[in-house]
């Protein structure tokens, strides 16, 4: 499998414990959400239509504490398409041993300028069916 996103944990990413804070994960995954999205869309096209990504649901599982120094993967995949909403799975893999430190589903729906949910269809599907690959 390849990697967008490689992230060598910080002393700022830990808590009081010295692993990986809660919070920092999501920004892990945001930051492999925004490879992807400039590796595939052309986000410049997309803002001049009035089109937004936006995440409206994180269910995230923590499931190895990651300490300061260690190396992070971060994969990105689309596992399902709805009408007006898709699903993600994202995943933070320690580097050296593969072993998944942390997953995620983030829903998503593209909105226009009224703040609307478009439905996925023509175009924007196409382009969204292309997040979960790398180019």
């Amino acid at each position: 499998m390849e990697y967008l996103t490689e992230i060598k944990v910080r002393g700022y990413h830990a808590d009081f414990y010295g692993h990986v804070n809660n919070a920092r994960y999501l920004e892990f995954f945001e930051e492999d959400r925004w490879a992807h999205l400039e590796s595939t869309l052309d986000l410049q096209e997309w803002a001049a239509k009035g089109l937004l990504f936006l995440v409206v649901n994180i269910n995230v599982n923590y499931r190895k504490a990651v300490g300061v120094g260690e190396t992070v993967l971060v994969t990105t995949r689309l596992e399902k398409v709805g009408t007006k909403s898709a699903v993600l799975l994202q995943e933070i893999v320690m580097k050296d041993s593969k072993e998944i430190a942390a997953d995620a589903r983030i829903t998503f729906v593209v909105s226009d300028r009224s703040g609307r949910a478009v439905v996925l269809e023509g175009d924007v599907l196409h382009q969204i069916e292309n997040l979960g690959t790398i180019q």
